[in-house]
């Protein structure tokens, strides 16, 4: 048998009610669109708290969701958050193999909390340090336009932190430090972690593990200061500490400070991070690997799956959207790294990971939500594996 391998994360986890076809170019949207960064308007691509939306609109958020969504009923409520969602689509595709997956994270007492329990139970996450703190399940209005953009699609998140400002770096306990690969993901919607996340990754570093950041964008920090970059810990020095960053084209430009993808890239290059991966919607994606963990990748581009794009042009995914692609980009990515740690294939191949992240990523859009709810074990891995087949084959060509 191959050796056990480890998985903790921690980092963003709640409860997502999920609105589709809403129309951001109506004029009832247009009137809670943001008119300068940080100023809590409505921004598609990103994500604003509840507090600073009321501040901007002056009337209560569930009024204007109201509004916004002609006064009906969300069309799905499901688990989210890009650590979560993350570590559940890993485990889901490595059902048949000898890791586990654990996830590190605080909730509410209350009805969503429980509903996060109970959905949970299906997956094959482990959740025993999934632990109840103050206040209330954090939670995310995700209104989601699929015409947007020529039909590629984007949504815009209404996020309440609640609980997760009560979730402490004191509560990662010495397993999670010792766990063959650590991954922070979405810390930025998990404040005290988030803040913390220098000594935290040197932490992980000085125990052996590999660490993997994945992040979500940071409006706290936005809104604090828009001219200036956003921090990732108490310092830049977090960046020697990563082995994996992940992160889009957004979030890359504001977490370097610069202007462009090309100056972000030699950023995180020249502060010590072992390797990138920039998603971009349906653009490229682009890499780096430094030649530690992975083989070393100046810079590279993938695409998108055309296998995927064809089957949405021709129909499938119709009650789909795009919630959840990144975070089940990570997941694959992260499923990857696990399967070749424990075939000892050193350094590891970021092609082959990022191209498990791109087809996990594309068939998110097939279902609505980011977590995919699975009837029998195997299921999601057998639904995606003909993808990664046929685009591990366009590439290699």
């Amino acid at each position: 048998m191959s050796k056990k391998i480890i998985v903790s994360g921690t980092g963003c986890s709640l409860v997502d009610r999920l609105f589709n076809n809403i129309s951001f170019n109506s004029e009832e949207f247009n009137k809670y669109l943001s008119k300068e960064n940080g100023d809590g308007g409505l921004v598609p691509g990103q994500l604003v708290f509840i507090e600073e939306f009321e501040k901007f609109t002056g009337e209560d958020h569930q009024s204007v969701l109201k509004i916004l969504t002609n006064n009906r009923k969300h069309d799905k409520i499901n688990i989210g958050g890009p650590s979560i969602v993350s570590l559940i689509h890993a485990a889901q595709l490595s059902y048949d193999t000898n890791c586990e997956y654990r996830f590190y994270g605080g909730r509410g007492d209350d009805s969503e909390g429980e509903f996060i329990i109970s959905l949970l139970k299906d997956t094959p996450l482990n959740d025993k340090n999934y632990k109840i703190t103050n206040g209330e399940t954090p939670y995310t209005l995700v209104l989601s336009d699929p015409t947007y953009n020529n039909n590629t699609g984007e949504r815009i998140f209404i996020n309440s932190i609640g609980a997760a400002w009560n979730y402490l770096p004191d509560d990662l306990d010495d397993d999670f430090f010792s766990s063959d690969i650590v991954v922070f993901g979405g810390t930025a919607l998990v404040p005290r972690i988030h803040d913390n996340l220098t000594s935290l990754l040197k932490k992980a570093k000085d125990s052996g593990s590999i660490t993997i950041v994945n992040t979500v964008y940071d409006f706290r920090n936005e809104k604090a200061a828009p001219d200036k970059k956003w921090p990732l810990g108490e310092s830049d020095e977090s960046y020697k500490y990563i082995d994996l960053l992940v992160t889009d084209y957004e979030e890359a430009i504001r977490l370097s400070g610069k202007e462009n993808i090309d100056d972000a890239v030699s950023f995180f290059k020249n502060k010590g991070t072992g390797a990138l991966i920039i998603t971009a919607g349906v653009d490229n994606v682009r890499i780096f690997s430094q030649g530690k963990l992975f083989q070393r990748i100046e810079y590279a581009e993938m695409p998108i799956s055309e296998a995927i794009s064809n089957e949405l042009k021709n129909g499938k995914g119709t009650n789909g959207d795009t919630t959840g692609c990144g975070d089940n980009f990570v997941g694959g990515v992260i499923y990857s790294m696990v399967s070749q740690l424990q075939s000892s294939n050193m350094p590891l191949d970021i092609k082959e990971a990022v191209s498990w992240g791109i087809v996990s990523g594309g068939t998110t859009t097939f279902y609505m939500g980011g977590m995919y709810k699975e009837e029998t074990k195997g299921e999601k891995r057998k639904m995606i594996e003909p993808y990664f087949e046929l685009y591990l084959s366009s590439v290699t060509q």
